[in-house]
């Protein structure tokens, strides 16, 4: 009797699994033949990383060779790709022309890599990564030396880099994201991942659009959206993958991304099944192996007749780039229902994700030894509440007692890293301690040189001190910036530059940040932080902004918002008022204020009209008055000599000059300046953060005023008889505020904490240093100002809107 024909289109990865659960079952089911468009028998296409890099062979990573199939029965028809189905006669032809029955049929067939549609695609030298063909062109290319761009910095674009870079090429890798691996990793562990792989001599450019790809024969270069062009001989596209479903399709099998499959992994005809990568199920197409086996043998039941149920899979992530650690599971994007616990260590950074005492999701980097347990808990969903306080330590201390953050370091071991700067361990400083008797932070320091450097191990320093003499120590009082950190303002500032650090997620990983990704206090601080340390280096980052400052208006009590433009030194026209009507009526908004600091206030807009109300301004020429800004909001003038019978300087003309020279510089919080033109005090100058008095003598500065919550007159901090000294004092004023002030701290603030005194003596008694102070205001502004308001609210994007702004970043009283 002849057997049941099982033809399988597709030798890869899950087909070879489903052979196997079949031959296991019931060997002599089915006679079976398998269509392999490759001249290969069955290899291990997630190795080929290993094989590129050269640490593995070809050979090495068979899974199937020839002899198994022939000891199995079974028919491997190779470098023959099937290129039609005929679902009535129960038929697939081959690209040959040669047709063949089944009574059953599996199609593998896979997935297609995606091709961007760049000019130059089709160029030699342009290659994707998908299979041993693409590993051996790039190692021919390797072989010739010269730079490789890889676009893409997901899971197969790190590995192609990583490998061609171990061959012995030079190699960029672009990504569009803001972050690697941004579908497997959060931001801070793409931080940690970017800065490895760096350190193996890769280069990374994110937030890298490719324009087009140059060369008239071959690859020479690709060039970016923003003009830049990189050199190079070979560019692989690695920028994700498409479902091969164009035969199913033909077929006339239901498709949608992929082949749609039940629970039972059939085709919408029920003697066609379909596994792995052309498959949809349940409306996820999956491209990890583990849910591709996992469906496999589903299909293998229901060949044998012993039905099985595939309801889906949790994914776990892993890369495979020799040195590097990573491991991500589940879900871990933020959400109000969810909680995280974070543990952060030089290199290591481990962060879960619960749901109602449910770990629903982890990332793992450095330390990934726990994965698989984390993954266990994940796939189970079992109640973790009885060990949630240890959970993030691993099963060792499952269930155990907890750990409060004193009991962790303690339980280090003695050759454990504290400080990484002096390479000081666990060890040392507790015999240091031990043996001479210490009980400061500073004597440790002195002893044996933890923490004296950057500083960024002082917490943990602190800690062991503790652990090891308990009550004697008496950590000074630090008042930190949130509950994510235990460092204050200063501190982190002060690493900041002593580490170089130039990223939200290198600062929160360097500095052992208790959350993931920080919150509504951290955020904006630390954005601040790095705008003001790295001008023209780091690129401001929109998302840790209050909703105010995204979209360049402060939202009111009823959800709309109020568009201030700017008036230089409260003076307008008849062009710029005309412009305000017009958009005031276009717009219908409801209202329209005169405000205190000399201009019209916009009240009512709504959110969807603000970017065409910014378009309609801009026309005008006028730009944001910055109303909600951390930064210079006003400069409030009198009329000064130009009108006033008392006036003794051109205050209108000093003030719009100031205005000119500070506007778009970001600071610890809002200022406000006044400039009044006689003693008389028109402007209110004299409750201002920096104020000016015009006297027959010249300019009397005055700052450190406050007239909301707080009313405070301004202090005099000297007298200049010229325009030119009274701006140079200004701008280093602001300049020395900007570099000592902590975000939100206003100027009077400040000035009470530091002393007037030290502020005269930086600003007034040393000409050079107030000079420095000036100029380096004058070059943070060159890169403020080259993005102008009105011109960046014209291409607002929609995430510039995005609701997750406004909870929880709520402005501050003052």
């Amino acid at each position: 009797m002849d057997k049941t024909s099982l033809i399988v289109v597709g030798n890869g990865m899950a087909a070879g699994r489903v052979l196997e659960h079949l031959l296991e079952a019931d060997r002599d089911a089915y006679a079976v033949t398998v269509f392999n468009a490759e001249p290969r028998v069955n290899y291990n296409r997630i190795m080929l990383s290993p094989v590129l890099s050269g640490e593995k062979t070809y050979e090495d990573i068979l899974i199937h060779d020839d002899a198994w199939y022939a000891a199995n029965g079974v028919t491997l028809v190779k470098g023959e790709a099937i290129v039609g189905i005929d679902r009535e006669t129960k038929t697939v032809r081959t690209a040959g022309g040669a047709v063949h029955g089944y009574d059953k049929l599996l199609i593998a067939t896979g997935s297609n890599p995606l091709i961007i549609p760049l000019p130059g695609k089709d160029l030699p030298g342009v290659v994707t990564y998908r299979d041993l063909d693409d590993v051996e062109k790039m190692m021919a290319a390797a072989s010739q030396g010269g730079r490789a761009v890889v676009i893409g910095g997901g899971l197969l674009g790190l590995e192609a880099a990583a490998g061609l870079r171990a061959q012995g090429m030079e190699v960029t890798v672009l990504h569009l994201m803001p972050t690697l691996m941004e579908r497997q990793l959060d931001p801070a562990a793409g931080y940690l991942l970017q800065k490895a792989i760096e350190d193996r001599g890769i280069e990374v450019l994110c937030k890298a659009n490719t324009h087009a790809i140059l060369g008239d024969t071959t690859v020479t270069g690709v060039k970016l959206d923003d003009g830049r062009e990189i050199a190079c001989s070979l560019v692989v596209m690695a920028v994700g993958i498409r479902p091969n479903m164009a035969l199913a399709k033909d077929a006339g099998l239901a498709v949608n991304r992929g082949v749609l499959v039940d629970d039972g992994m059939r085709t919408s005809d029920p003697d066609i099944f379909a596994v792995g990568e052309c498959v949809e199920h349940r409306g996820v197409c999956y491209g990890l192996v583990a849910p591709l086996y996992e469906s496999a043998k589903v299909v293998a039941a229901g060949l044998t007749g012993s039905e099985g149920a595939y309801t889906g899979s949790v994914t776990a992530t892993k890369l495979k780039v020799t040195g590097i650690d990573l491991f991500s599971a589940g879900d871990f994007a933020d959400a109000k229902d969810r909680q995280e616990i974070v543990y952060r260590a030089p290199g290591v950074y481990k962060r879960l994700v619960l749901r109602d005492n449910v770990l629903i999701g982890a990332v793992l980097y450095g330390e990934t030894a726990d994965g698989s347990w984390f993954f266990d808990l994940i796939k189970s969903g079992s109640d973790i509440s009885a060990m949630r306080d240890t959970l993030i330590f691993g099963p060792a201390f499952a269930g155990g007692e907890p750990l409060d953050p004193t009991a962790a370091v303690a339980a280090l071991p003695d050759d454990a890293q504290i400080c990484g700067c002096n390479g000081v361990c666990k060890g040392t400083i507790v015999s240091a301690i031990g043996a001479k008797g210490l009980s400061s932070l500073d004597d440790v320091r002195a002893v044996t040189k933890a923490s004296a450097s950057c500083g960024s191990c002082t917490p943990l320093v602190e800690k062991l001190i503790v652990a090891t003499i308990g009550d004697k120590y008496q950590a000074a009082a630090v008042e930190p910036i949130c509950k994510c950190t235990d460092l204050g303002h200063d501190e982190v500032r002060r690493m900041i530059v002593a580490k170089g650090l130039r990223s939200i997620p290198a600062v929160m990983q360097e500095l052992s940040w208790k959350t993931s990704c920080g919150c509504a206090k951290c955020r904006p601080a630390l954005n601040y932080y790095l705008v003001c340390e790295w001008p023209g280096e780091y690129e401001d980052d929109s998302q840790s902004r209050f909703i105010n400052e995204r979209v360049h208006a402060n939202i009111q009590k009823d959800g709309t918002y109020s568009v201030v433009p700017r008036m230089w030194g409260g003076v307008t026209s008849p062009a710029e008022l005309r412009a305000i009507a017009d958009v005031a009526e276009k717009f219908n908004i409801p209202s329209v204020k005169v405000t205190g600091g000399q201009r019209i206030d916009l009240l009512g807009v709504r959110k969807e009209d603000l970017p065409a109300v910014w378009a309609d301004l801009g026309k005008a020429g006028m730009i944001s008055g910055a109303a909600y800004a951390k930064g210079l909001r006003t400069v409030k003038t009198c009329v000064g000599s130009e009108w006033c019978r008392f006036g003794t300087q051109d205050s209108t003309g000093l003030g719009i000059k100031i205005e000119k020279a500070m506007w778009g510089s970001w600071t610890p919080a809002k200022v406000k300046l006044g400039v009044s033109g006689c003693p008389r005090n028109c402007a209110e100058a004299t409750c201002k953060d920096i104020g000016v008095v015009c006297v027959e003598a010249g300019y009397e500065i005055h700052f450190a005023g406050a007239a909301g919550l707080h009313v405070r007159q301004t202090e005099v901090l000297t007298l200049v008889p010229t325009e030119e000294e009274a701006m140079e004092i200004i701008l280093a004023l602001t300049q020395l505020y900007r570099e000592q002030g902590r975000y939100l701290e206003r100027i009077y603030k400040w000035a009470k904490r530091v002393g007037t005194p030290s502020i005269k003596a930086a600003i007034v008694d040393d000409p050079e240093r107030r000079r420095v102070y000036a100029d380096r205001f004058r070059f943070s502004q060159q890169f403020s100002q080259v993005d102008p308001w009105a011109e960046r609210v014209k291409g607002l994007e929609a995430h510039e809107f995005a609701p997750m702004a406004e909870v929880g970043f709520k402005e501050a009283a003052e």
